[in-house]
């Protein structure tokens, strides 16, 4: 792992695969770790260049003061953008997992130029507090038994893998799993202050982030192929929040992971791969022999939209 200098700031990075790959870059929700190292290295292994990043305030990249973030949303879409540009080699596959896909929505709205192809994974077209009429709420006894927990000690790297562990039970994901990346997510903290433990275990940084003006009215303007992943039993975003994704966005692709909640579960990381890897596969596809990039994205979502059919796994 390593840091990158971008949009002003530090990022931390980890890359996985060739250099000089196609570059896929993971956006954290809101640390790196959300991504699994097992679809990390499959990505490489299918011949990608894989980065995944924190987000600013958690990780290694630049933190300040989670509590009264002095960035915006908007901010942290022009971070993926430019560490897109600090890495080289062209337009990037972006995705992002939780409100890091909250993050590549605007990126990719806000910067097309810079991104090729998009993975939105349990997230929402609208920023975190009450969501529009039409899309399902976090489900209230969920979120009533999450947040009637004491916290931990934060200064207690066992407590707070064991809250995390809890944490993910109540979700419906595999708590073995919360419990060691939670404790590798303590490790990569800088500090043990409750905010900035919060803002990295439980991406608490969002609750006060400006996430103005609106972008889901926008996302029929994205013109990039497009791949929505969501968990049928995600609790936090209800499914139906990507369902609503994958209507809104053109020719746009849906994988419900039937027995995934709001992380990627072992068990789903093959598919997973394998629908990331096919969307870049047909982006670099089109992309080959083509004098520009508009052409060649032009031709790549003609291409992905041909082939472009929703898909429910068992």
């Amino acid at each position: 792992m390593t840091t990158v200098n971008a949009n002003g700031i530090a990022l931390g990075i980890e890359s996985f695969g060739d250099d000089d790959a196609p570059l896929v870059l993971l956006a954290g929700g809101t640390t790196m770790l959300s991504w699994p190292d097992a679809l990390c290295e499959r990505l490489a292994a299918g011949g990608r260049r894989v980065v995944r990043y924190d987000l600013r305030d958690s990780g290694e990249s630049t933190t300040t003061d989670p509590e009264a973030p002095a960035y915006t949303l908007r901010d942290l879409a022009a971070d993926a953008a430019a560490l897109a540009d600090a890495l080289g080699g062209g337009p990037a596959h972006l995705a992002g997992i939780g409100v890091g896909g909250m993050v590549a929505q605007v990126a990719v709205l806000d910067h097309p130029g810079a991104f090729s192809a998009l993975t939105l994974v349990g997230t929402r077209a609208v920023a975190p507090g009450p969501p529009d009429d039409d899309l399902p709420d976090h489900d209230r006894a969920t979120t009533s038994r999450l947040f009637a927990r004491p916290m931990p000690d934060w200064t207690d790297r066992e407590a707070v893998a064991e809250f995390a562990a809890a944490g993910a039970e109540i979700r419906g994901d595999d708590p073995v799993a919360a419990r060691a990346i939670a404790a590798r997510v303590w490790d990569r903290t800088p500090g043990t202050a409750p905010p900035v433990q919060m803002a990295n275990q439980m991406g608490m940084v969002f609750s006060r982030l400006d996430c103005t003006p609106r972008w889901r009215e926008r996302l029929s303007e994205i013109e990039v192929p497009t791949l929505v992943v969501h968990g049928r039993r995600d609790r936090f975003f209800p499914v139906g929040n990507g369902e609503a994704i994958a209507r809104e966005i053109p020719g746009a692709r849906l994988l419900v992971l039937e027995e995934a909640a709001t992380a990627i579960p072992d068990a789903a990381v093959g598919e997973v791969t394998e629908a990331m890897l096919t969307l870049g596969q047909r982006t670099a596809d089109a992309a080959g022999g083509r004098a520009s990039t508009h052409q060649a994205k032009d031709a790549a979502v003609r291409s992905w939209r041909q082939h472009s059919r929703p898909q429910r796994r068992p």
